[in-house]
């Protein structure tokens, strides 16, 4: 379940002996076992300096994959989903996904992604008492982040990551505490009482967004798109999805109509927002980009969007 990025630092007191299976083969296994694998475990997650624990189960029955995650401190927030589709959330969590679509989520492509990042691996070490394999995900360029995983040596999933921004810096920590595979049933992956069923929406726009990039990092493609009613004003923004197989970020535009609005910029953790006024036949929009991507790459993407429905390619 990947409701939380994957991501590790590089460690001096990883060790360094000889491995049986090399980088690629690892990023295979974790292709395959991703959506293939039930268990059952609790996780910390560190972000911007602030802490929680989590308690997440996945089971798999046929081709159904069913996921449940509940946070253990601070608001009792809970989400469950099956095949990626948003079953309810708790009231915390509804206004976030009130609309029930699924979290797309680009399959693992080992092969496609070497293209952007490289592999390798770096050391073992041990997670939550299991023997693990450190697995570094380095970026080509620097329009993306960098990771580490430590993969479970028996089912070869992410038990230990951080999220490693251009110069190194821990943006985000993942690590479980207890993982438990094959060890959990259907009443596992049952909502509790406070988790509201979440309704799917009808779909806000028939036709595509008339919107382009003229500029993209290398491997990045359009995932999704769609035009929503703003939560802030009666306008329609777009919204335009991208990412390439690990990194995603998403594009909103708003018309201005007059309105007089200021660029903006910001980061949490690994999370940034870039907002950017640019001028259009049909007058002035704002154009915001929110995802796990450099400040400076965003700011770039928001400045090069253009009115059209032809993409850019790389």
């Amino acid at each position: 379940m990947r409701v939380i990025p994957l991501c590790v630092v590089l460690g001096g007191w990883l060790s360094m002996p000889a491995f049986a299976a090399d980088a690629d083969t690892w990023m295979q296994r974790l292709a395959a076992a991703e959506k293939k694998q039930s268990y059952q475990g609790t996780f910390v997650y560190e972000r911007n300096g602030s802490f929680s624990s989590h308690a997440v189960w996945q089971l798999v029955e046929g081709d159904q994959l069913h996921e449940r995650l509940l946070q253990l401190d601070g608001p009792a927030v809970e989400v469950s989903l099956v095949d990626g589709k948003v079953q309810c959330a708790s009231e915390d969590m509804a206004s976030q996904v009130r609309d029930g679509q699924p979290w797309r989520q680009q399959p693992l492509e080992p092969e496609a992604l070497s293209r952007w990042y490289n592999f390798q691996v770096i050391g073992e070490s041990r997670v939550a008492g299991r023997s693990t394999v450190a697995l570094s995900i380095r970026p080509k360029d620097q329009h993306r982040y960098g990771f580490e995983l430590h993969l479970d040596r028996e089912t070869a999933l992410p038990l230990k990551s951080l999220l490693l921004d251009e110069n190194g810096q821990l943006l985000e920590r993942f690590q479980f505490t207890q993982f438990l595979p094959d060890t959990i049933g259907p009443a596992d992956v049952r909502a509790g009482s406070g988790c509201k069923p979440v309704s799917l929406a009808a779909e806000e726009s028939s036709t595509p967004p008339k919107w382009r990039s003229d500029w993209l990092p290398d491997g990045f493609q359009l995932l999704d798109s769609n035009v929503r009613p703003s939560p802030a004003s009666d306008e329609k923004v777009t919204w335009l999805s991208y990412g390439d197989g690990l990194a995603r970020f998403s594009v909103f535009l708003e018309p201005l109509h007059g309105a007089v609005v200021e660029d903006a910029r910001s980061q949490m953790g690994p999370t940034v927002a870039v907002s950017k006024r640019i001028s259009t036949e049909g007058g002035d929009v704002m154009v915001t980009v929110v995802g796990e991507i450099p400040l400076g790459t965003a700011e770039r993407i928001a400045l090069s969007m253009r009115a059209g429905a032809e993409q850019a390619s790389r």
